[in-house]
């Protein structure tokens, strides 16, 4: 099987990434089908996995920022039957590394995967870092 990573925002397939974060996401399932349309549409960047063979969406990851010196990473997967492929690899390089905020200060909140974002530099925060925790959950 063939991937294709791209950031091209009219080739998400929303039905496709509500899905997996309604039932999947451990950190997002609070959220209604609204709030994730509205996240897509704003996000400052969107990155999808496809199969090139079927155009299936099987990954996704979003960017908020400021698009000048910060950004949060957000979203990201990669659907259970296509992992262990280096795709979760390939997903944060293509949104981090290779895209227009390679140099940025990056920011993200995982419960898992953390040798992935290890990998792409991401480390645990300094004395510097604080964070406000949301009221809704």
């Amino acid at each position: 099987m063939t991937y294709i990573l791209s950031d091209v925002p009219g080739r998400v397939d929303r039905d496709a990434v509500w899905r997996f974060l309604s039932t999947q996401a451990y950190w997002g399932r609070w959220r209604t089908r609204s709030d994730v349309d509205r996240q897509i549409e704003s996000a400052w960047r969107v990155v999808g996995v496809y199969v090139e063979e079927t155009g299936e969406q099987v990954g996704f990851a979003r960017a908020v920022s400021d698009g000048v010196g910060i950004a949060y990473l957000a979203d990201v997967y990669v659907d259970d039957w296509h992992r262990g492929q280096g795709l979760g690899h390939r997903l944060v390089a293509t949104m981090v590394d290779d895209g227009p905020g390679a140099d940025f200060r990056w920011i993200l909140f995982t419960d898992d995967a953390h040798g992935v974002y290890r990998d792409h530099g991401f480390e645990a925060p300094d004395a510097t870092a604080m964070v406000r925790p949301s009221r809704l959950h």
